[in-house]
Parts: structure tokens; C-alpha cells; sequence
């Protein structure tokens, strides 16, 4: 049952997915470079699309890309990318797909290159959340000029699917900006 008086960001449908989301993870902090990574991947996937689309299939993802492992990911061949196709529990865009490889390939170049994915992702909130105060959904931003400058260096890095909106919604529900409404229980992270 859906505390009534507990107050949520607007967006938050009833759904308890949505709410169990909403609740332990979006913004969250989130510093482990593969948790990162996987969402970066993940949020490529929305891109059209709303983000329960892509919540109600990210077990289904998990499944298929091995729990988000780019030692792993690297290794899927075009015959996997035909199967994933056919997939109901994916969404069966070639292009988004192939870019979980892609973003692999990259994160792994980077490992290579001793940079750490999370600390790389970091530095563009200088190692800290940034808090907003808005009130409702009218006021949120779409892309920010820090998210502006992640998609340019993300793409610089051979990574695709991450686009400036994309960037952005990940800083928020990465925690690296606190978007949480004003009058939403979760604001202040104790």
C-alpha cells in the first residue's frame, strides 16, 4: 500500500516499480564505476522513450549483457545483436543496442588508459552533488551546460547514445545533481 502522506517527486507514478526506484536509487550518489556504467548504457536505451519503458526491462538487459560486464559485453557478435532483435523483453533498436558494445569497448579503453570511469564521471561536479531547488517538473532543465560538456567528452571517449539530455537525466539519477522536488521526503539525503 502507497503511503498517502509520504510526498514524492510528481513524476513518480503509482506504480511500485516506479515508486521502489524512485525511492532507493534516483539520486542517489552513486560512486561504483560499473553501477555507472550501466546506467550510462541504460539511459541510451530511453533515449525517445519514457524511463519506466526501460525500468520494466532492465532485468531483461541485465540478462542479456551479462550484468553490465564490458569484459563480456565486448565479446557479443552481430549474431547476438540478431537475437536481442528479436527479444521482447529489449528494446529492439539495433542502433541502441550495438551502443552497450560501443560504451563497452570505451569503458574498457579507458581502464587500459588507467582512468577511472567513476572519477572521470565525477569531475564534472567537481567530486560533489549539486543541489536544485525547484518545485515542480516547469522548471527542470533538459540539459545544462556540465551536461553539455559530458556528452562531448563521453562521445570523445568513443562512447554513443549520450547525448546532453541523456547526460543530464543520468546526473540526476546518478546523484551527481539532486533534482529531487523541494517538497519530496527525499531531498535532504540523511
Amino acid at each position: 500500500m502507497i503511503d498517502p502522506k509520504v510526498k514524492r517527486c510528481s513524476w513518480v507514478t503509482n506504480d511500485p516499480l516506479y515508486i521502489a526506484y524512485h525511492d532507493n536509487e534516483w539520486g542517489i550518489p552513486q560512486y561504483d564505476s560499473l553501477k555507472l556504467f550501466e546506467k550510462i548504457c541504460l539511459e541510451g536505451q530511453q533515449a525517445g522513450l519514457s524511463w519506466i519503458t526501460v525500468l520494466k526491462k532492465r532485468q531483461e538487459y541485465r540478462r542479456c549483457f551479462f550484468d553490465f560486464n564490458p569484459e563480456k559485453i565486448v565479446q557479443l557478435t552481430e549474431k547476438d545483436i540478431e537475437l536481442f532483435m528479436e527479444n521482447k523483453g529489449l528494446i529492439r533498436n539495433r542502433l541502441k543496442l550495438n551502443s552497450i558494445i560501443k560504451n563497452a569497448q570505451a569503458y574498457l579503453l579507458m581502464q587500459k588508459n588507467n582512468e577511472d570511469f567513476s572519477q572521470f564521471i565525477w569531475s564534472f561536479v567537481d567530486g560533489k552533488p549539486i543541489t536544485h531547488y525547484y518545485k515542480d517538473k516547469s522548471e527542470l532543465p533538459v540539459s545544462t551546460e556540465t551536461s553539455d560538456k559530458m556528452s562531448k567528452a563521453l562521445k570523445k571517449k568513443g562512447f554513443s547514445f549520450v547525448g546532453s539530455t541523456i547526460c543530464y537525466a543520468f546526473m540526476q539519477s546518478m546523484g551527481l545533481v539532486n533534482d529531487h522536488f523541494e517538497y519530496c521526503f527525499k531531498k535532504e539525503f540523511k
